[in-house]
């Protein structure tokens, strides 16, 4: 084999290894998303929900520790987007809704 074709084996095996990383990573990444979106809501009756005082629309909270503009988007503990629903670590196996929120609300460090 010359060095030329040595050169280009090289260039082919390394174009695929990079190929199948970046489709590795692609594929590790869907189930996640999957499971995010296949997560029941929590509801606001749920006894998690209601010692924490879980509610679906934080602009509805009566409770004094609601500050303006506190909802799950910007809570350390939810890691959904910003709309629709997600994941809180608060209540394992279920989603929560992005505009809502509970007494255990902590601000997102920047």
């Amino acid at each position: 084999m010359s060095n030329e074709q040595d050169i280009e084996s090289r260039r082919r095996f390394l174009k695929v290894a990079a190929g199948t990383t970046a489709a590795a990573m692609v594929i590790g990444s869907l189930p996640r998303f999957a499971r995010a979106a296949d997560l029941p809501p929590v509801s606001e009756s749920d006894p998690t929900a209601k010692a924490l005082g879980y509610v679906e629309d934080a602009t509805k909270t009566a409770n004094a520790k609601h500050k303006a503009g506190d909802d799950c988007t910007n809570c350390q503990f939810y890691s959904g987007g910003p709309t629709g629903r997600g994941p809180c670590q608060l209540f394992p196996g279920k989603s929560v809704n992005a505009k809502g929120w509970c007494v255990s609300h902590t601000l997102k460090k920047a």
